[in-house]
């Protein structure tokens, strides 16, 4: 297969990429490498496929010195004319569509990267599946969209329509969408709801690396909500099998679907929904103490008030991913949590 995974300058689609690389498919990369991070970090992600810092310009699609089968472009996904370009050129049989502007309290400051990316942005990826007769699209949805419900485990035939941010309301909207497209025009997709992914080569602004940074340097940890938080905390390895499994099983059309389904992660279209997590809710106290243990250091608390956006608890049902698919993610906190501390000792010295 010819695949697309846009975001492989980021965490979770330079681990797709390396793994479907691996197995013998063709990759194309994407990545706008915009500045929401440090860009040093999505340079050395891209050095770990093979593609080198020099090679990459804007439009230009760059070969990997690692993997044969891997080009890499700098492309804005809000760029509709050379996504198409792209496409015509490529001839991308399915989709993985990661990029996206991340982060909850980031869209309470900047909001207009959130409707560019991943609306606008989004729309395009619709768009160039449709004319180029993509035969399965991947997205990314997020645990966010559960929002205010109060459910638990968080399941995806649960109502989802109070978001409690920007980030939030944007993933909701992309599944919408994808309906939309898939309902119209026929073309599979399949939305992942991820669930607080964490590991070697993870995001800056997650708690595990602010954690991990702030007690090696000697300073407190800012602990929300005075601690009361729960997270589905679910390892990179696991969301990555998920992915794959997902990418090699399109949705199909069920004209049988009874008209008054209320399952809204189901359709009479090629649409699907699922959960990505560990079903294993971690106290944040507790997730701190796996930190600790495995630095060796004890961590100065300051604990603060929950943020606007963010929610107490998360937790995942993955029962229809474990019945469709046969896969449960299974990764231990004190697993993930040692083998992100190996990385980051090894990168930052």
């Amino acid at each position: 297969m010819k695949i697309l995974i846009t975001g492989t300058a980021g965490f979770i689609g330079m681990h797709l990429a390396k793994r479907l690389l691996e197995r013998g498919d063709e990759v194309v990369g994407l990545d706008s490498i915009n500045d929401y991070y440090d860009v040093d970090l999505k340079y050395s992600r891209l050095k770990e496929t093979g593609i080198a810092r020099e090679a990459v310009s804007y439009g230009k699609v760059a070969q990997s010195v690692k993997y044969p089968s891997y080009r890499f472009v700098q492309l804005k996904l809000e760029d509709k004319d050379g996504l198409f370009e792209l496409f015509a050129k490529e001839g991308i049989e399915k989709v993985v569509n990661l990029a996206a502007q991340a982060g909850v309290r980031y869209s309470l400051i900047n909001p207009d990267a959130y409707i560019e990316a991943n609306i606008i942005g989004f729309l395009n990826v619709l768009e160039a599946c449709r004319h180029y007769m993509v035969k399965h699209l991947v997205y990314a949805s997020s645990s966010s969209v559960y929002g205010s419900n109060t459910q638990m485990p968080f399941s995806t035939s649960h109502n989802v329509d109070q978001p409690v941010s920007l980030y939030a309301a944007s993933k909701k909207a992309n599944e919408l969408m994808a309906h939309t497209y898939s309902h119209l025009f026929g073309i599979p997709t399949t939305g992942l709801r991820f669930f607080t992914v964490y590991g070697p080569w993870g995001r800056p602004d997650m708690a595990l690396f602010l954690f991990t940074k702030a007690m090696k340097e000697g300073n407190p940890i800012q602990v929300y909500n005075y601690g009361e938080m729960q997270r589905d905390f679910t390892y990179i390895d696991d969301i990555v099998e998920g992915v794959v499994r997902v990418v090699d099983n399109p949705p199909q059309a069920d004209p049988n679907l009874e008209s008054d389904n209320s399952d809204p992660s189901k359709a009479k279209a090629p649409y699907r929904v699922y959960n990505i997590g560990n079903s294993k809710p971690v106290k944040l106290m507790d997730f701190v103490k796996a930190i600790e243990d495995s630095l060796g250091i004890e961590a100065k608390k300051e604990l603060l008030p929950i943020q606007p956006g963010d929610v107490p608890s998360t937790y995942a049902d993955t029962e229809a991913l474990e019945r469709e698919l046969g896969y449960k993610p299974n990764t231990s906190i004190k697993l993930g949590v040692s083998k992100f501390i190996n990385w980051y000792n090894s990168y930052y010295g």
